[in-house]
């Protein structure tokens, strides 16, 4: 391995371990992918997790300049192939090869600038988040997928879109009680979170609903190497769903709900087999 490979690897060590770190579920599901798209997708989990942690995590900085600043060097990382900063990096090596089409990336960018200014949110401004923060990342990996097979990319953008808005608005629906009292937002248009109750709670899931059916025809359509790892990560999410709509209102606003690591490996197994059999 010469020098530029091993700093290449390097950086995607790195997003591989802020994805470890982070998110127990995305490791899983990520390593039922073939091994072709682990480093391309732990590099988009990287970028994402980094951009999210500023507008989340950081609270005693100045957050608007530490945005804007790595929204600058995002694009400058893309454009001269290179940047010092290892997930920037890793990101741009995968920009690049697979041709992930800025206007993703800006629709991503955006949807972290409005959780600097918004608290909460119209119809308008929830789907232009939902699309900024999840479904457009749902596209980059899909973008990874298809490998430059246009044709198929296209076919499967709404399924992946639906997709990735049925997992943001579970997480939504998770985090509802951390978003208001930490960070003093609501996502769901309209909605009082002094005022949560069960009729509130059942339009929600009912439009999550909708979702998943329809992201599940998209899912049964992607490249085998990749079909797995998604089929993972919905079920997860779909368990994580039914586990919600099974608890009251009170109980979600004041607790976060989660999946132990042991019924999430049950799932991981019980999915790959299940595909190898031919049942899903």
């Amino acid at each position: 391995m010469d020098a530029k490979s091993l700093f290449d690897q390097t950086t995607f060590e790195c997003s591989k371990l802020i994805t470890q770190r982070y998110s127990t579920s995305f490791t899983l599901g990520i390593k039922t992918l073939d091994k072709k798209f682990h480093l391309p997708i732990y590099a988009i989990y990287g970028f994402v997790r980094y951009a999210d942690e500023i507008v989340d995590t950081f609270h005693d900085k100045d957050k608007k300049s530490l945005l804007a600043l790595f929204k600058k060097d995002t694009y400058e990382a893309i454009e001269k192939r290179i940047s010092l900063n290892p997930v920037l990096h890793a990101f741009q090596l995968i920009v690049n090869q697979y041709h992930i089409d800025l206007d993703l990336i800006e629709a991503f960018l955006r949807s972290m600038e409005m959780d600097l200014d918004f608290k909460t949110y119209n119809d308008s401004r929830y789907h232009e988040y939902i699309y900024g923060s999840a479904e457009v990342v749902g596209l980059m990996c899909l973008k990874v997928f298809v490998e430059g097979d246009q044709q198929m990319y296209d076919s499967l953008k709404e399924p992946a879109c639906k997709l990735g808005a049925a997992f943001q608005k579970v997480n939504f629906l998770r985090d509802i009680k951390s978003d208001f009292e930490e960070r003093g937002r609501v996502y769901f248009p309209g909605v009082d979170f002094n005022a949560f109750d069960k009729s509130v709670k059942q339009l929600i899931e009912e439009d999550i609903q909708k979702d998943f059916d329809e992201a599940l025809d998209g899912i049964r359509r992607l490249p085998k190497g990749a079909k797995l790892g998604v089929k993972v990560a919905y079920l997860y999410y779909q368990k994580l769903f039914d586990k919600i709509k099974d608890l009251s209102p009170e109980t979600i606003t004041h607790q976060r709900i989660r999946i132990p690591n042991t019924k999430k490996i049950s799932l991981l197994l019980g999915t790959y087999f299940g595909m190898k059999l031919g049942f899903n």
